[in-house]
């Protein structure tokens, strides 16, 4: 007769023991699979609590508040958006009293710590949410990040959840384009999301074969272009495919400070992915059509890779609540996770350096860059 003992093992001991979530900006795939991890492994190995927080920044300043222990986390895994709800409320940018309480954004946020019992804050999502949730620790709170964004344009870290999937969604919508494209011996230009950065546009323009990359970091000279399509033209290509991210700028545009581009952008009355499209047929005689992408891009359900890294993410962001590592962003280096300041974070974007390994990957196989 054999006797089973099992041994029930407690909680680590940790002074943090009410934790509230927020997700803030652009939802992104994996930010359910980041939440769910985060508050099952804080409750598994820490006995702490959590509180969801609606709508970013704003339900923080509003008190908009409820325990995640009322919803079932086990489906999160594999679901898209957030289930937090989110906004782009920027606490800290021109602030002022709420018109109801009177109170100052930041009053606001201390009200909603003392009445939910917060010993600690974490913030989901990109280069805004991220530089926000700096400012709070600088003014006196207990928060870390975690760094999401289709992007991947976050300092710190060499991956975000939510870029691969927006990659196999951005690679996807370009290659049934081709079809288009091949059938009617036309170019096709497909807008890619990346205002400020071309991470996405760069792998899913490599990963679809486009003939052409578009990037923010990458100013464009339009005869270049119009030349290197000639030639493959002349040599009986028929059709052709240009990954044009949404922020990507010629060489005149280049030359503008901040102001003049921004009025030079306001006062155009199409994307950027509509006028490269004119330029093409001008200057080529190429039919020439454009596609954005859009939303497809940051929704739908995460893909498997983003699921595993914002589930190791969120695993992690228990341990950095437990350990007291506020100020810092739960992050990627070399494989591993990492303490990064959110003062190294905050205000900064990272671009694509001119000796990335995937931009002369991509040179080395022939695609142009208009330059």
């Amino acid at each position: 007769m054999f006797l089973v003992i099992i041994i029930l093992m407690a909680p680590k001991q940790t002074s943090i023991k009410t934790v509230g979530i927020l997700t803030s900006g652009g939802d992104a795939p994996g930010l359910n699979a980041a939440i769910r991890a985060l508050c099952i492994s804080g409750k598994n190995n820490y006995g702490m609590k959590f509180i969801g927080i609606r709508n970013g920044y704003r339900g923080l300043i509003d008190g908009d508040t409820f325990k995640m222990d009322e919803i079932d986390l086990e489906p999160l895994i594999s679901q898209g958006g957030t289930i937090l709800g989110t906004s782009r409320v920027k606490p800290f940018k021109n602030p002022v009293p709420d018109p109801k309480t009177g109170l100052l954004p930041v009053e606001g946020i201390k009200k909603t710590f003392k009445e939910n019992k917060l010993d600690a804050l974490v913030c989901l999502g990109g280069n805004g949410t991220n530089t926000t949730a700096s400012l709070l620790y600088e003014a006196g709170f207990n928060v870390i990040g975690m760094p999401k964004t289709i992007d991947n344009d976050i300092v710190g870290t060499d991956e975000t959840f939510g870029f691969h999937t927006a990659i196999d969604v951005a690679t996807n919508g370009i290659e049934a384009i081709r079809t288009t494209a091949r059938s009617h011996s036309r170019a096709m230009v497909v807008e890619i999301m990346g205002h400020k950065v071309g991470w996405l546009g760069l792998y899913s323009g490599l990963a679809a074969r486009a003939d052409v990359i578009l990037l923010p970091e990458i100013p464009y000279d339009i005869k270049k272009i119009a030349k290197f399509m000639k030639a493959k033209k002349t040599a009986g290509q028929n059709h052709f495919i240009i990954a044009c991210s949404e922020g990507a700028i010629d060489l005149n545009e280049a030359k503008l400070g901040k102001k003049e581009f921004k009025k030079v952008r306001e006062s155009m009355p199409q994307s950027v992915g509509f006028r490269v499209a004119k330029e093409i047929e001008s200057e080529t005689g190429i039919e020439t059509r454009t596609s954005v992408l859009g939303y497809l891009q940051r929704g739908g359900d995460p893909a498997p890779y983003d699921r595993i890294l914002a589930t190791k993410l969120g695993n992690a962001a228990a341990d950095f609540l437990a350990n007291r590592q506020f100020g810092n962003l739960v992050a990627v280096k070399n494989g591993a996770i990492a303490a990064i300041p959110l003062s190294v974070v905050a205000g900064r974007v990272k671009e694509i350096q001119k000796d990335d390994p995937v931009l002369k990957t991509a040179r080395d196989l022939g695609i142009c860059f208009g330059d």
